[in-house]
């Protein structure tokens, strides 16, 4: 599947988004694996924010229709029987891509969350979602290139950010959000130098 979604490459472009007031929605999928195709969401989140903080939030379990595997189980901790009385993706996304609108969309390994949404927007006859997005995995490599790793676990405890509750959608987009803005403002203050 071909991701339609423009990734931001020009980071001091972002500077300039986020000082002029651009709109951004922080965005995390929990899945039952890894490919797109076979697998399913489970779990959708996103932080609607611009310069001057937090905007609104969006979280919502998604049925996939078929049972989880115990890794997704053990990772998550979201069970069957929570996913049971949930919506599924046909009727979660509409709310969701009403939700974020035109944002600029902000998610760390972005092609991931990307190709299941969009997938799953396919299944539901939906149109491909079109906004701009930017990853933060790249992003978090461009600005901490020495950095160990880039996981969104490891660059949460490095820069001291709580990652509470980390691979639920809602909080890992909240600490996404966070590892974003930092991002920015430490590129920022060396570019300054």
């Amino acid at each position: 599947m071909r991701l339609p979604n423009k990734l931001f490459r020009d980071y001091k472009k972002l500077l300039r988004l986020v000082n002029g007031g651009a709109v951004f929605a922080a965005i995390d999928t929990e899945t039952t694996g890894l490919t797109p195709d076979t697998c399913r969401i489970i779990e959708i989140g996103a932080v609607l924010f611009d310069k001057t903080g937090v905007l609104d939030t969006f979280a919502s379990l998604v049925n996939p229709g078929i049972a989880l595997p115990s890794f997704t189980k053990e990772l998550t901790h979201i069970t069957d029987d929570m996913l049971s009385f949930s919506p599924p993706a046909s009727s979660v996304l509409p709310a969701f891509i009403e939700f974020i609108g035109s944002a600029i969309l902000v998610a760390h390994n972005a092609p991931f969350d990307l190709l299941f949404i969009n997938k799953e927007l396919e299944r539901s006859g939906m149109p491909s979602m079109s906004n701009k997005a930017i990853d933060t995995l790249n992003l978090s490599r461009w600005a901490y290139p020495s950095a160990k790793h880039h996981s969104l676990q490891y660059l949460a405890a490095a820069m001291g950010i709580d990652a509470k509750n980390a691979h639920r959608a809602s909080d890992d987009a909240k600490t996404c959000r966070k590892i974003f803005l930092r991002c920015l403002k430490d590129t920022e203050s060396v570019q300054k130098k």
